[in-house]
């Protein structure tokens, strides 16, 4: 009797397996569109998908065996970098290799865009960073608004006349207009924005040295007393155009 009810049971088992279907549900890592068919095989045997709406061909993540082609990974290294964690970190994090986490980085292209036409204030000031060893300073002299929080135009140089007087003819350029302009005593501060209304102090500055902590909370090669640096100007300026396009617009 015992026997003749656990053979009933493996028998229901078995055609309740057969029954059931495993659903995965697939969209195009590109446009996230639902669009999708299928579009023959890859050669080691992967089934390739094609979507409808962007016609762009890909791999399902289930077919996928490395962790560094999987669709969601990219949003997931860019954010880690706004968030202050170096590329060796999350190597060993994500389980990448460093290539993988640079070549996201530099492939990345950000561009910020002046959310008013018209500002009250902005507040300008100057900020180091370094390139391969600290000889090699490199500053960046940006404008911020503190109403909004936001990164408004920012120029790479010396700090020098030559810089200051880049970031003025990039407001100018964007057609951004303001009533002040809000700075320190630096002579080119005070030459470069001469024929503006200027309030000059540290007490009108206090948004943009906060945000000045705040970069060096967002991007580890930008940390005090760190080991992380940038060796290449290039890899410098794209993770600060990354950091600044997350600081306005709050993703990546």
């Amino acid at each position: 009797m015992n026997c003749m009810k656990r053979y009933n049971d493996n028998k229901s088992k078995k055609r309740y397996y057969e029954r059931m279907k495993i659903e995965i549900e697939i969209k195009c890592p590109y446009c996230h569109s639902d669009a999708i068919v299928k579009n023959g095989k890859k050669g080691n045997g992967t089934q390739n998908y094609l979507c409808n709406d962007c016609l762009k061909q890909f791999i399902s993540d289930h077919e996928r065996t490395y962790i560094g082609t999987f669709s969601w990974l990219i949003s997931k290294v860019k954010m880690m970098l706004v968030r202050g964690v170096g590329i060796r970190d999350i190597s060993v994090i994500l389980n990448i290799s460093t290539k993988k986490v640079l070549k996201i980085l530099t492939s990345s292209h950000y561009e910020i865009k002046p959310k008013k036409k018209h500002y009250d204030t902005l507040e300008i000031d100057e900020f180091w960073t370094y390139v391969g060893n600290k000889k090699n300073k490199v500053w960046l002299i940006y404008a911020y608004d503190r109403e909004t929080g936001e990164i408004v135009a920012y120029a790479w140089g010396k700090r020098d006349l030559k810089t200051a007087e880049k970031l003025r003819k990039r407001l100018k350029r964007l057609e951004i207009t303001y009533d002040r302009i809000a700075c320190d005593k630096w002579d080119s501060f005070l030459i470069a924005f001469k024929e503006d209304n200027l309030l000059i102090g540290k007490k009108y500055t206090v948004g943009i040295e906060g945000n000045n902590c705040r970069l060096r909370h967002r991007i580890r090669r930008a940390f005090r007393k760190t080991c992380c640096f940038s060796k290449k100007l290039f890899n410098h300026w794209k993770a600060f155009s990354m950091t600044f396009f997350y600081i306005n617009y709050g993703f990546v």
